[in-house]
């Protein structure tokens, strides 16, 4: 293949890649922006979302995209249920104590991941695409359905924004993330709105596994690679910065698909990592964030 049509392929993977990646640190970077938590579980949302996404999609016979829309449906709000729970039980009786939570999130991260073990088992499996069709370009047919996660990911993002800027809510959860104290003075719940965001920010991980996994398929260790790829997109955007999340992950999705098509995907990670070193020397709240007063 020519040198054009190599690079074409490169860049559409890379899309892919971002706008997974996109959904997925936004959910990490919303939970840190409001609740100032840094989740280490993050990663095994994700995972629980590929998981469950394989489970509903078996539960349903015949055509393969009846299955892919319940699993689009139930895996999120699953995965979002788990986490108001583990929010109820661990996160608020910690009053949210920033170094505290790590600890906890980090034993949140083994007991989710052993109980996918037990109940899952080892094995990956697949879920099939709703739909298999390839788009014909002047060189190369391309997948349909991966086009499909690039659209998906961005009308979830454009909701996201929405919520966020234009609805009451976003602005209880604005009024929540500047000044806790405050807030709740005016009679805003603020437990219930710490809740409400690490339910949604569990939930985006969810969504961006159930797109995902008909092109990698449901492992119980899949998990680590989207936290540690979430916590670079947050870094170099900006913590709590959606402007930021988007055009990181973009940045990265698209230097890890070119880079690993030319070159190898060590060297993805080596240039991601870079980016993370370079950011914290010359600025250190991120791309878009802002600096604390």
């Amino acid at each position: 293949m020519a040198f054009g049509p190599h690079l074409l392929l490169a860049v559409l993977e890379g899309l892919v890649s971002s706008a997974v990646l996109a959904l997925t640190a936004l959910g990490l970077s919303l939970v840190f922006g409001v609740m100032r938590i840094v989740n280490v579980a993050h990663g095994e949302f994700f995972m629980l979302g590929a998981v469950f996404a394989w489970w509903f999609s078996t539960m349903v016979a015949g055509d393969p995209a009846l299955g892919f829309l319940l699993a689009l449906v139930l895996a999120p709000l699953v995965v979002g249920a788990i986490a108001l729970v583990a929010e109820r039980l661990v996160l608020r009786r910690l009053n949210y104590d920033p170094e505290a939570t790590i600890v906890a999130t980090i034993g949140m991260l083994y007991i989710f991941e052993q109980l996918a073990l037990m109940f899952y088992g080892p094995e990956a499996r697949a879920v099939p695409a709703p739909f298999d069709f390839r788009i014909t370009l002047p060189w190369f047919g391309y997948s349909a359905y991966k086009l499909a996660i690039v659209a998906a990911s961005i009308l979830v993002m454009l909701a996201t924004w929405f919520v966020l800027t234009r609805t009451k809510i976003g602005l209880v959860m604005r009024a929540t993330q500047y000044d806790r104290e405050t807030a709740q003075a005016f009679g805003i719940p603020v437990d219930r709105v710490y809740a409400g965001v690490f339910a949604l920010g569990a939930m985006l991980a969810a969504i961006a596994a159930v797109l995902i996994v008909p092109i990698q398929q449901a492992d119980y260790l899949m998990g680590t690679d989207p936290l540690l790829l979430s916590f670079i997109v947050v870094i170099i955007g900006g913590l709590g910065s959606l402007r930021g999340t988007v055009v990181a992950a973009v940045l990265i999705g698209l230097t890890e698909g070119i880079v690993a098509v030319f070159f190898s995907p060590t060297l993805a990670k080596m240039l991601a990592t870079l980016f993370v070193a370079l950011v914290l020397v010359f600025r250190p709240q991120g791309l878009f964030g802002t600096t604390a007063r």
